[in-house]
Order: structure tokens, then sequence, then C-alpha cells
């Protein structure tokens, strides 16, 4: 079969969850989406808290996605120990809660398979190798119909070397992190299809989702200020995947942005 898959980028506070929860499932019903991942870590501006959680499944997510903010709301500690549906990065360390991946049931009885990774060029270096973590999991991962991963990273050689690492033996990739959409949708040669980055859902006039004048300060050498959300209208960025089942490829992916 032809599975849609839709991948929605970084939700950025109460603006963001507000788009989201206005445009997701229409979206959704005009792509004929059939499984829907969903980055979530700045739905508390920086960090997820269970409630966000929840409003971002109301919406209409399969499985949620984190980043390097995962941590900032601690909230969220106990939620990941058990939803297994929210996922953090699976090279944190193993003494923190939570799972890096799943795999969930998908239509006609398909077994799709989700990973949540994080870079290390530009982050932390305390991470485990994004690339031997995805072995591991891959190898747990036998026997699933597709797979999915959510790369959380900074730099876009390292999105791009871990595409053509999985080519073959991942369906989609897409990364997350710099709140920017990039216009390079496309399947590599052996099947995955690829993104540099979703971008974000969340204000359109702003600085990946904060208040201009907030990033100009910090440019400018002021007074550190706790970041606040932008006003305005907003976007959904998202790219949709199409895969066939049948050959174990991607054979389509095109961006479905969104502004209000």
């Amino acid at each position: 079969m032809k599975l849609n898959v839709l991948a929605v980028g970084d939700v950025v506070g109460d603006a963001g969850l507000d788009c989201l929860t206005r445009h997701l499932r229409s979206l959704k019903k005009r792509v004929d989406a059939h499984f829907t991942v969903v980055n979530g870590e700045n739905a508390s501006g920086v960090g997820i808290l269970p409630r966000q959680a929840r409003e971002i499944f109301d919406a209409g997510a399969d499985v949620i996605t984190l980043g390097n903010h995962t941590w900032n709301r601690i909230q969220i500690a106990d939620f990941l120990d058990s939803d297994r549906y929210t996922l953090r990065p699976a090279n944190y360390t193993n003494r923190v809660p939570g799972r890096g991946w799943g795999v969930y049931d998908g239509p006609k009885g398909l077994r799709i398979g989700v990973m949540n990774l994080i870079g290390r060029c530009e982050m932390d270096s305390n991470f485990e190798n994004p690339f031997t973590t995805a072995d591991r999991i891959l190898k747990r991962m036998e026997g699933v119909d597709v797979v999915l991963a959510d790369f959380h990273a900074e730099a876009t050689s390292e999105k791009g070397a871990m595409g053509f690492y999985l080519d073959g033996r991942v369906q989609a990739l897409w990364g997350t992190h710099t709140h920017v959409p990039t216009a390079d949708t496309r399947i590599l040669p052996k099947g995955l299809g690829f993104v540099t980055d979703l971008g974000m859902t969340g204000p359109d006039l702003s600085v990946l989702g904060i208040r201009p004048e907030q990033a100009i300060n910090r440019f400018l050498g002021g007074l550190p200020r706790r970041f606040e959300q932008a006003d305005g209208p907003c976007r959904l960025d998202a790219v949709l995947f199409v895969i066939d089942t049948d050959q174990g490829r991607c054979v389509e992916v095109a961006r479905v942005d969104i502004r209000d």
C-alpha cells in the first residue's frame, strides 16, 4: 500500500499549540495522512509539560518526538516513563527516563517503527553517537514494515550524513531543531525520503518563534532575558512522505506548510 506519513515541525509555545489544534486535523484530511509525528520539545517555550503533550495528541498526533530541551521541564520525566507514544532522543544515556524509539500499529496491520535521535555537532558532546545508536535500534526493530526517524540536530552536514547512512534501511528521515524549513525534499538512491529540517509550528513574524527584539538584544550584547514567544499570525511547517510499503521505499516527499 501507499502509506502517507505526515511529519510536523517543532511546536513553539502556546501559539504553536493553538496553531496545531486549529490546523492539524484538516491538514491530515487534505493529504490523507495515515500516521502523524509531531516534534513537541518547545511546546512550553523550552521543554514540554505533560498537559501540552496531551494537547498535541488531542490535536491529532500519533507520536511526539523531542530534542535537546527535553529536560527543561522536568515534570515530563514520569510521563515519558509511562507514555510509549512520546519519545525523547534515544542517544541520551540510559540513566534518563523514557524511551527513544517505539513500534506502533498502522493501517492494515502495518508495524511502524519510529526512532528519535539527537545530533552532536554544535550540541552536547555527551550524547552517545547517533549513528551507532541507530544501528542498535534497527537491530531491535527487525521485522517492522516501515521505519521513520526524527534527527534533532544543528548541523546540516550531520543530518545529510545520517540520511545517506540510513538510506536503504529507513524509509523516511527528517531533521528538526533549527525551526527553519528547508527546500531540499528528496528521495535518496536506496529509497529514503529526506528533508534537512521541517521548520516549526508557531509565530511567523519571529526569530525561531521568539520576539525579534529579544533576538536582536542578544546579538547586540544586551542583558540575557527569558525568551518570550512572538505575537501575530502563525505557521505550521510540515512534510508529507509517501511510502510504498510493498517496495519498502519512499516514492514521494513534499512540503505541505500552512500559513494563517
